[in-house]
């Protein structure tokens, strides 16, 4: 079965990888392993992996952390994976301020900074709606806990004759519930990806590629 699949990157890392050891992953070999046993007849014929570019000045590591993702999506381009990019957007704003034994309350709010991810939910959509006439695909695949996908997967269901996977990207122990109406325009829903998994996609600590190779972070 023709597949493409599509992968959140923003609630790949929250759900699945921010404080693990598994930064490194192979998304590819992850998607393939979990295909394997959600729908056997699955071959990848695309790969489309959705983020935004690190800001230096307000990544905690400075340039390092631009050097790191860099370093990232150059190994993930050696599997064949499509990356797809959005934007970060700094705004200033108010928020309530934090008071110990007291509800939030907008009488009590403080200035902030606020980072956005911008346009990456709408690449995914406009992306995955468009890949399923164009790619002659059998089955979409997403990879997103994100309700905002809903009118994209319910207007491929009206559209086209796709079979639907979803694979929330959070860990076995987090106890969150299924997002019903995401779920219910899938004909298959991974419920969350095992710690085993992840461990077992890690590519190795040096990719090669056609140049320099990737290296791992250390700080990985």
């Amino acid at each position: 079965m023709r597949t493409a699949v599509y992968v959140d990157g923003y609630n790949l890392y929250y759900g699945c990888l921010q404080g693990t050891p598994w930064k490194w992953l192979n998304v590819h070999a992850l998607i393939q392993g979990i295909l394997q046993s959600e729908s056997p007849s699955s071959r990848i014929v695309a790969l489309r992996y959705f983020t935004s570019p690190v800001i230096a000045r307000l990544a905690r590591r400075g340039q390092t952390s631009v050097e790191a993702q860099n370093a990232y999506l150059k190994a993930l381009r050696t599997t064949g994976t499509d990356i797809v990019f959005g934007r970060h957007q700094l705004e200033a704003g108010m928020a309530p301020r934090r008071m110990a034994g007291r509800p939030p309350s907008r009488d009590e709010s403080v200035e902030i900074w606020h980072l956005t991810e911008k346009e990456t939910d709408v690449r995914l959509a406009l992306t995955l709606y468009r890949d399923a006439e164009r790619l002659r695909a059998e089955q979409i695949v997403l990879v997103s806990g994100d309700s905002d996908m809903i009118p994209a997967l319910q207007a491929v269901r009206e559209d086209f004759d796709l079979t639907i996977g979803l694979i929330l990207p959070r860990r076995a122990k987090t106890r969150r519930a299924t997002p019903a109406l995401l779920s219910g325009l899938a004909d298959w829903t991974r419920s969350h990806i095992e710690d085993a998994e992840l461990a077992a996609s890690q590519f190795p600590a040096k990719v090669p590629t056609l140049r320099t190779p990737a290296i791992r972070p250390d700080y990985w």
